[in-house]
Formats: structure tokens, C-alpha cells, sequence
């Protein structure tokens, strides 16, 4: 059920909805990291190259597209709320803080997730860096008024594909700002250490912004109001995404083509280019985000509970769920394989954690490994659920 916010006694109650569209994305995005590291093919090619791909491959990789924008949308919704309880100058405090912190989970914690090395041979700065580093920007921006913040969002989201059509290279000089800013690639430290950036900040900064300034629509309108505004921009969100697309005028920076059959110039057309993630993957995927937000108000039922947990507790199912699924994985290879521990490279260029390519099995084991941890977690998600609902520590709102 949703928790109306008329008071500020009310603000300090979590919206359902919202972790309940969290916990829903946060189930979704399980699969891809099942996939990754249980599907032979992961490291072979893309599941969405056409070329190569099948249409369920396809859809195991174009469903979980939703969860990135998601979750950074759903953070600055979040932040905006929060300052229902907390002054401009706690909640700036707070944002640079644990944008710091999640920064630091990404250098470390979930670098050797994915790596389960500590060479640092190559380090990724994926989602929970993106996250971190746009807190602390809107930290600094929280003094202004949400609209403005709203209206600054926009003109990212709307704007930054001029910006990545401007393409560095290594030899030149701005390249590594660049890099982290607004075009993925990797920034290479020396001959063997570097930095793989595939989630520039400015793109999904805008995504944050958009949802800081969106949480006025949970502060200052009624329930019938929000739901209808919701659900007049997702769909609005969705006819300009199809309009646009079918023009292809951003080509090539995010192109469709016809292929050999309808179908697969289907798959094509919402086949669109999240590295860098672009207007128009911004606009297929939070286009639908907001009519789910706007459906999900009120809702009830089994699946409704279980999933909300999830969506309680991201970052600590973010972090348990990885590491379950590589060690399972690593498990699992090194029992098929015959082989010892001593006998895996760790090495980024030799693989995935010691998931080599090459190394995996038929897509039907990805759905098994994902069903399986996601529900095997549940318990221990309810219960730390539980635990930050009963207990005041300050240090449980950065985990």
C-alpha cells in the first residue's frame, strides 16, 4: 500500500510503490549477472548482437536494460523526498557522504566481486560508481529549487548525445575527463592497470536530476493527480521515443536498420545503444518506469510483499546477490572442469573472475542460477529488511 505523504510526520514513511518498482528491477537485474557468468556465450559476443543472437538471448539482455536507469531515477526520487526530513544542508551532507561511500563499494567491494582478484590489473566503474558520483554532484546542486533541478535534468537528458558525438582519444589530452564524464572506454594507468569506464557520469546524472525534481510530484500533488501525471508522461516519454526512433535522424549514434525479417528489424528498432546510454534508451525505458509507478500505487498481493523486501534493501542485495552468483559460478566450473583453484587466472584479460570465455552452459542453466539465488536470498533480505526497520543506526542508511 502506498503511504500518502499530507504531513511531515507521513514523510518519514517509506512509498511503497516505489520500492516495490525497486524491488521488481532489482529481480530483473539478477538474470543478466546470472547470465554473465553462467551462459557459454557471455563472453563471446553481445546478446544483442543481431547477427549472432536469438530472440530469447535477446530479451535475457534487453529486459534487464531497465534496471540502471531505474535504480539512478529511482536514487534522486529518493534524495528529493528525503527533504520532507531533512534540512538542504543535511540531506548535501548526506549525498557527499554516501556518494563518497559508494564509490569506494565500487573500487573495492564490488571490484573484487567481479574480478575476485587484487591485482588491479583493471578496474571497473560500472552502476554503483555512476550512482556515487551523481549524488555528490546533486549534492551540491541541492540548494537549488527542484525545478530548476528538474529543468537541469532534462537538458542532460536531452542534450548529452551532442556531447557524445564529440569523441576523444587516449593521445589527447582532456581523454581521461572525458572518459569519466561522458564517453565510455578504458583509461589506461600504465602498461598493465587502467580503468574501465562503461557509465560515464553526465548521461545518468541527468537520470538522478530528473528523479530528484519528479519527487515533487509525491509531495505536492494527490494520489488521482500523481497517477494521471505519471502515467501522461510515460506514455508521452514512449510516442516520442517511437517517433524519433523512426526517423532514425540520431543515427549513427543510435541506429536501427531493417534486417532479413520483420521480426529482427523489430528487435533492432528497441535495440538501442546504452554505452553511452542515449535520449532515446532513456526514453524506452523510463517511458514505461513511470506508467509502472503510477499501476503500482495501492498494490497488494504475494508477489507485491516479496519483491518490495528486495527493493528495501538494494545495495545489500546488490552486493550479496553478485557474490553468490560468481562463486556459485566459479563453484561450479571448477567441479565440471576437474580442475583446482590454483589452476584459474584470475587476470582480467583471461576472463570474468576466472570465467573464462568459452566457459558456461545452455541458457536454460541462467533462468535455473537466477530463480534459485533470488529466491535462496529472500530470507536473508527480509531479515535485514527487518533489521534496519527496528534499529536507528546511522550507518544501516549507507547499506
Amino acid at each position: 500500500m502506498t503511504t500518502e505523504l499530507a504531513s511531515p510526520l507521513a514523510q518519514k514513511q517509506r512509498i511503497a510503490s516505489i520500492d516495490l518498482v525497486r524491488g521488481i528491477v532489482m529481480i530483473i537485474m539478477a538474470l543478466d549477472h546470472a547470465r554473465d557468468f553462467f551462459h557459454v556465450d557471455a563472453n563471446l559476443f553481445n546478446p544483442t548482437d543481431l547477427t549472432q543472437t536469438t530472440t530469447l538471448l535477446f530479451f535475457t539482455r534487453w529486459i534487464t536494460h531497465f534496471c540502471a536507469p531505474t535504480f539512478v531515477f529511482l536514487s534522486g526520487l529518493s534524495a528529493g523526498l528525503s527533504l520532507q526530513r531533512k534540512s538542504k544542508k543535511e540531506l548535501s551532507w548526506f549525498l557527499v557522504t554516501r556518494g563518497l561511500w559508494l564509490v569506494i563499494v565500487e573500487l573495492t567491494i564490488m571490484r573484487f566481486g567481479f574480478t575476485f582478484n587484487f591485482y588491479y590489473d583493471i578496474t571497473f566503474f560500472e552502476v554503483i560508481f555512476t550512482i556515487g558520483a551523481s549524488m555528490m554532484v546533486l549534492s551540491a546542486l541541492v540548494f537549488l529549487p527542484q525545478q530548476a533541478i528538474l529543468g537541469i535534468g532534462l537538458l542532460l537528458i536531452f542534450g548529452h548525445d551532442a556531447l557524445s558525438a564529440i569523441r576523444f582519444t587516449p593521445e589527447d589530452s582532456g581523454f581521461t575527463i572525458w572518459t569519466l564524464a561522458v564517453q565510455p572506454g578504458f583509461i589506461a594507468l600504465d602498461a598493465s592497470h587502467g580503468i574501465f569506464v562503461s557509465y560515464p557520469v553526465i548521461p545518468w546524472l541527468g537520470i538522478m536530476l530528473a528523479g530528484f525534481g519528479a519527487a515533487r510530484l509525491y509531495t505536492h500533488f494527490s494520489p488521482d493527480k500523481r497517477k494521471q501525471v505519471l502515467r501522461i508522461t510515460g506514455v508521452a516519454a514512449i510516442a516520442l521515443f517511437i517517433i524519433i526512433r523512426f526517423t532514425n535522424v540520431l543515427a549513427p549514434l543510435d541506429a536501427w536498420s531493417v534486417q532479413d525479417n520483420a521480426w529482427f528489424t523489430f528487435l533492432s528498432f528497441i535495440n538501442c545503444t546504452k554505452y553511452p546510454v542515449t535520449l532515446l534508451f532513456t526514453l524506452m525505458i523510463l517511458g514505461p518506469i513511470m506508467i509502472l509507478l503510477s499501476f503500482t500505487e495501492g498494490a497488494r498481493g504475494w508477489f507485491t510483499a516479496k519483491a518490495t523486501v528486495f527493493g528495501r534493501v538494494p545495495l545489500f542485495y546488490f552486493i550479496v546477490h553478485f557474490y553468490v552468483l560468481h562463486i556459485a559460478a566459479l563453484v561450479t566450473h571448477l567441479i565440471v572442469s576437474g580442475k583446482s583453484l590454483s589452476d584459474i587466472d584470475f587476470h582480467v584479460s583471461a576472463g570474468l573472475g576466472g570465467i573464462g570465455p568459452g566457459i558456461g552452459y545452455p541458457l536454460v542453466w541462467t533462468y535455473v542460477a537466477w530463480i534459485t539465488v533470488v529466491t535462496g536470498l529472500y530470507p536473508l533480505c527480509n531479515w535485514y529488511n527487518r533489521f534496519k526497520s527496528t534499529h536507528a543506526y546511522k550507518w544501516l542508511s549507507y547499506l
